[in-house]
C-alpha cells in the first residue's frame, strides 16, 4: 500500500514529499471551487434568461394584441346595438391578455429563483472559510524518538522496503 505521492505508508517522507502533497491537494481543492463557481453561476444565468425570454414573449404578445382592442373598440362604437363582433374581439383581446400575464408570472417566478441563487456568494463565502483554515492549520506535533529506537525504526523502515 501506497501514499497519493507514491511513497509507503508509514515511512517517513520528505519535506519536500510533504509540500508537493499539500501543493497537489491545495491545486485541487482551487480547482473544484472554481468548478463550483461556474456551475452555480452557469445555473443563475440560465435561470435570468428564462425570466428574461418569458417577459418578452409576454411584451410581444401584449404588443399584438393592442391592434385587436382598437378593432373591438371601433366595430364596438359603430354596432353599439349588435354586440357579437365586437364582443368576439374583445375575448380575444381577453384571451392574449390572459396568456401573457401568465407569461409574465412565469417570468416573476425564475426572475426570483435567479436573484436567490447567489451562487457567486456561496463560493466565495466557502473559500475565505478553506483559505481561513488553511491560515489556521498547524503542523502536528510529533513525539520525539529515543535515539536507539530511531535507528531500529530506520531499519525496519529500510527492510520493509526492500
Amino acid at each position: 500500500m501506497s501514499a497519493p505521492d507514491g511513497s509507503p505508508v508509514g515511512a517517513e517522507r520528505s519535506i519536500g514529499q510533504l509540500f508537493a502533497s499539500a501543493t497537489t491537494e491545495l491545486s485541487a481543492l482551487v480547482h473544484d471551487e472554481i468548478a463550483l463557481a461556474k456551475a452555480q453561476l452557469k445555473q443563475d444565468v440560465k435561470r435570468g434568461a428564462t425570466s428574461g425570454g418569458a417577459f418578452t414573449a409576454a411584451l410581444v404578445l401584449l404588443v399584438f394584441s393592442l391592434p385587436m382592442l382598437n378593432f373591438a373598440l371601433a366595430y364596438g362604437i359603430r354596432t353599439w346595438s349588435h354586440w357579437n363582433l365586437a364582443v368576439c374581439f374583445l375575448l380575444s383581446f381577453a384571451a392574449n391578455v390572459l396568456i401573457a400575464g401568465l407569461l409574465a408570472l412565469i417570468g416573476v417566478v425564475f426572475a426570483k429563483k435567479a436573484k436567490k441563487g447567489q451562487g457567486a456568494q456561496k463560493v466565495a463565502a466557502s473559500m475565505k472559510e478553506t483559505a481561513g483554515v488553511l491560515q489556521n492549520a498547524k503542523p502536528h506535533p510529533r513525539a520525539e524518538l529515543p535515539e536507539d529506537r530511531t535507528l531500529a525504526a530506520i531499519e525496519a523502515v529500510a527492510r520493509s522496503q526492500s
